[in-house]
């Protein structure tokens, strides 16, 4: 089974070869690194640009208003930060031109902690994300919906911004999750398409026939059914609440985890009948507690669902501090895990109405 950074690469090559992807460019994407996480190895149409955020959002705007279809790549979310007026830019031309002119990029970007990346490579983006108007959001939490997702992405008139969980980048998918046309066989996979280590100069990729596989943009699925608690979640997440929903089974409380997969437009209509089933609603997710894109979905449960719910909606977020520490112990005290989780769905399926 592929990884999700395997997954990502095959959809970007698809791209390129049959979706009309022009240019895949940011920091080291191009050879001979391909990425820093080697999402980008072996592609024809990457290339390396200057250690230049604004540039690279900017260069990405100018060739989608001249026709062009290109991804562009933010290192890391954390330095995505100082682009967020050009990212309002590019959200609003299709509005501001009143329809005549679209913005058909895509912008990836490796979000959340995890992998001990310190202040500087750790940050959440999800939020920030969601409050800037044109944009489609969308986190996947496996290789599949990675590949599927890129794959709308590329196909959508619209700005995207493809947040790629980075503790999950390496991780494989489970069984019958596979990707149309990848080998069976992972170690065959990684001889075709994985750079070798070392002289790459003569080094180049032999794809597997790859099928086309879309996940809509702005369509949840269920990751583990269940009748006592909803639990709202996405990315890096999503395999953290199934796990503490299985082990809370054996208890008999049956947590009904959402795998969100989009922010922006979020499947309220799957949300609506999750909540409706278990009438308790847990939100979980990586970024800072305040003014939380969680929050915004318990306003919306809170106005719309309120008769439906038997307890408070409940936040489990990152802790509202300014950086993720080095340390194991320092991050594992900022973000959910599952402990935290399952504690937090536990408290909530034993509220009395």
């Amino acid at each position: 089974m592929a990884t999700m950074i395997q997954a990502i690469r095959m959809a970007l090559h698809v791209g390129e070869e049959r979706l009309g992807v022009t240019d895949i460019f940011g920091q080291d994407v191009g050879p001979p690194l391909g990425g820093i996480f080697t999402g980008t190895q072996g592609l024809k149409t990457a290339w390396n640009s200057p250690l230049d955020e604004r540039g690279i959002v900017g260069m990405a705007i100018g060739l989608a208003l001249a026709g062009q279809k290109p991804v562009a790549e933010i290192q890391f979310c954390d330095y995505a930060f100082n682009v967020i007026d050009l990212l309002k830019i590019a959200g609003n031309i299709h509005w501001a031109s009143a329809g005549d002119w679209n913005v058909s990029l895509v912008m990836m970007t490796p979000v959340g902690a995890g992998i001990r990346g310190s202040i500087y490579h750790s940050h959440s983006f999800d939020a920030q994300a969601t409050r800037i108007p044109g944009w489609k959001v969308v986190m996947p939490s496996n290789p599949r919906d990675a590949y599927g997702l890129m794959l709308s992405a590329i196909a959508d008139p619209n700005p995207v911004m493809f947040l790629e969980p980075k503790a999950l980048l390496r991780v494989k998918g489970q069984p019958g999750e596979q990707i149309p046309g990848e080998p069976s066989d992972d170690k065959a996979l990684s001889k075709m398409i994985d750079a070798p280590l070392g002289d790459r100069s003569a080094w180049k990729p032999e794809w597997p026939k790859l099928g086309e596989f879309y996940v809509p943009i702005g369509k949840a699925r269920i990751a583990c059914s269940g009748n006592d608690v909803t639990v709202l979640t996405y990315g890096r997440n999503v395999p953290m609440c199934t796990l503490a929903a299985n082990e809370l089974a054996k208890e008999g409380i049956g947590a009904e985890v959402v795998d969100l997969r989009s922010l922006h437009p979020y499947d309220w209509a799957e949300i609506k009948q999750s909540v409706q089933k278990t009438h308790r609603v847990l939100c979980v997710n990586e970024d800072t507690e305040i003014t939380n894109f969680g929050e915004h979905l318990i306003r919306r449960i809170t106005e719309e669902l309120f008769y439906e719910l038997h307890a408070p909606p409940k936040l489990l977020a990152g802790a509202h501090v300014p950086g993720v520490g080095l340390a194991d112990a320092l991050e594992r005290a900022t973000v959910p895990q599952v402990s935290s989780i399952k504690a937090a769905i536990a408290m909530l399926a034993r509220h009395e109405p």
